[in-house]
């Protein structure tokens, strides 16, 4: 089943919406702002290209 993501203005307005959703018995689940990066960079992860490789000195050469 395919996912909504809602981000509320306020505190108030995430209370009254996930009260909203258990009155209706639908599974909800808040995540906080260190969570949503978490997400993020595990899409990015997932979407990266693991085929191209890069070398040791090419790496070093960018670190300095």
């Amino acid at each position: 089943m395919d996912s909504i993501l809602i981000t509320p203005k306020n505190y108030e307005e995430m209370q009254l919406i996930t009260g909203i959703f258990n009155k209706m018995k639908i599974k909800s689940r808040v995540f906080s702002d260190e969570e949503k990066e978490d997400l993020g960079l595990a899409l990015l992860m997932n979407e990266s290209d693991r085929a191209k490789k890069v070398s040791r000195e090419e790496i070093f050469e960018i670190l300095g």
